[in-house]
């Protein structure tokens, strides 16, 4: 028996395959729930506290209309709205939090002041994205990949674009639930050379990089990508568009793949960039399944660990 009560959600090296699975298992049950009006309030009266130093339109709405879902309540909190943007120290706004809310969602740039924030928290906390990783992302990924091919064992991810957040997400969670995940990335906007070493030792040939796209979607259920310029690299646009244009996710690459491969981007997307019109409204686009699940998949987590 799986439990996760109490559990901090920060990376997905933190969680086994089988928990893994469960928590996709948990958000599809809630989405069947949901779809057939049957409630499901299991944080009556609970707060969640949502700390945003990065912009959101799923990650905020998800929690926010989960939390509602569940019973309990969410609370927005912007960088401008805490004492934490004025000089306050984590620690010190960790463990006042604690003392009002039954969990912490964050969403900021730096790892280290995730892990800060929940060592110093009596409640769970939740990554909702930091510059390292977006796990909270991958368990919508992965429900949305059960629902469309179902099973996840076996299954292989091309992903093609920036060795970036995304990536280094779907390197660990697609090893430790053993699928096949491969990187497509230009020299120089290669993952983090650690993230790729630890999926590796836990998937072993299942996960590799490699620089050509056609050669990473050859024989691929799942194509994914991701923008080319993540928030706080705007400055960099330009520069980026040159060295991804290659890198595009276009009709030609998709027929490189399986004839039944699925297309997936976690948005926002950038029609004409990292993937064309013709591929992002397709019939193999999932695209707006996946952007739903977010709201099944952060309920699954909320209800499994603020329990």
């Amino acid at each position: 028996m799986i439990n996760l009560k109490g559990r901090d959600f920060l990376a997905l090296a933190d969680f086994s395959g089988a928990e893994i699975e469960h928590l996709v298992a948990t958000g599809l049950q809630l989405k069947k729930e949901l779809k057939a009006g049957i409630p499901h309030p299991h944080l009556a009266g609970k707060t969640l506290a949502m700390i945003f130093e990065k912009a959101s339109t799923r990650t905020r709405m998800a929690f926010e209309v989960g939390m509602y879902q569940l019973g309990g309540h969410a609370l927005f909190l912007s960088s401008r709205d805490l004492q934490i943007g004025r000089g306050e120290s984590i620690a010190d706004t960790a463990r006042v939090m604690s003392r009002f809310v039954d969990g912490i969602l964050i969403r900021t740039f730096a790892q280290a002041e995730v892990e800060q924030l929940a060592d110093c928290a009596d409640v769970p906390v939740i990554n909702g994205l930091t510059d390292e990783c977006h796990p909270t992302q991958v368990i919508a990924d992965l429900m949305t990949i059960k629902e469309h091919k179902g099973q996840l064992a076996n299954i292989k991810i091309a992903y093609v674009g920036d060795g970036n957040n995304m990536l280094h997400s779907l390197y660990i969670g697609g090893a430790k639930v053993g699928m096949t995940v491969v990187g497509a990335c230009p020299k120089g906007y290669e993952p983090d050379a650690s993230v790729l070493a630890a999926a590796q030792a836990i998937g072993g040939d299942r996960i590799s990089l490699v620089t050509d796209p056609y050669e990473a979607v050859a024989d691929a259920d799942v194509i994914y990508t991701d923008t080319w310029a993540s928030m706080g690299q705007e400055d960099e646009k330009a520069e980026r568009q040159a060295a991804f244009s290659a890198y595009q996710v276009d009709q030609a690459l998709m027929a490189a793949a399986n004839p039944e491969a699925i297309f997936m981007h976690c948005l926002p997307a950038y029609r004409g960039l990292e993937v064309t019109e013709e591929v992002l409204e397709g019939p193999a686009s999932v695209v707006f399944d996946e952007a739903e699940n977010r709201l099944h998949a952060h309920k699954a987590i909320m209800a499994s660990i603020m329990k």
